[in-house]
C-alpha cells in the first residue's frame, strides 16, 4: 500500500470514525475487553499478515509494490495465488480490526467504503494496466483469482 493517494483514503476513513464515533454518534463494538482486543488483534493481525506476504512477493521478484512504477513481471504465486489485491485487502482488513480493537464500531463500518473509494483511484486503473501490458496472461489470471476475496 503505497499510492499515497490510497493511504490517505484508509487514514481519513479511520479519522472519521474517531470523530464520528467520539463527538457525534458513538457506536461501540458490542463485546466485552478482553474478548474485544483478542478478536481485533486477530484481525489487524491478519490484515498486516497479508500486506507484508504481498510485499515480499514484490521483494523476491525484484519488483517495487509502487503502483505508479512499472510492473516487469505478472505476480501469480504467493498471496498472489489467493486474491489479486491483497495489500488493499490486507489495509482494509488491517482497518476493520483497528475498529474492534479501538472499540469504535465506525472505524471498521468504513472499512469497506475506503476500499470502495480505492477500488475506483487505484485498483480499476492497474487492472486496466495490468491487462493492456500483460494481455492474455492477465485476463486469464483475472478468470481464475479472485479479486480480493
Amino acid at each position: 500500500m503505497a499510492e499515497p493517494e490510497c493511504t490517505l483514503v484508509f487514514l481519513a476513513l479511520v479519522g472519521a470514525g474517531v470523530i464520528v464515533g467520539r463527538w457525534m454518534w458513538p457506536f461501540a463494538v458490542p463485546l466485552a475487553f478482553w474478548p474485544r482486543i483478542a478478536a481485533g488483534t486477530v484481525v489487524s493481525l491478519a490484515g498486516a499478515t497479508l500486506v507484508i506476504s504481498a510485499r515480499i512477493w514484490f521483494t523476491r521478484t525484484g519488483q517495487s509494490p509502487v503502483p505508479w512504477k512499472r510492473s516487469p513481471e505478472l505476480l501469480v504465486k504467493g498471496i498472489y495465488h489467493y486474491t489479486r489485491n491483497p495489500m488493499y485487502l490486507g489495509v482494509t482488513t488491517f482497518q476493520f480490526g483497528l475498529g474492534i480493537l479501538l472499540g469504535n464500531l465506525w472505524i471498521s463500518i468504513l472499512a469497506p467504503v475506503a476500499l470502495a473509494i480505492v477500488h475506483f483511484i487505484a485498483v480499476r486503473p492497474e487492472d486496466a494496466y495490468l491487462a493492456d501490458k500483460f494481455g492474455e496472461s492477465y485476463l486469464r489470471y483475472k478468470v481464475e483469482v479472485h479479486r480480493y476475496i
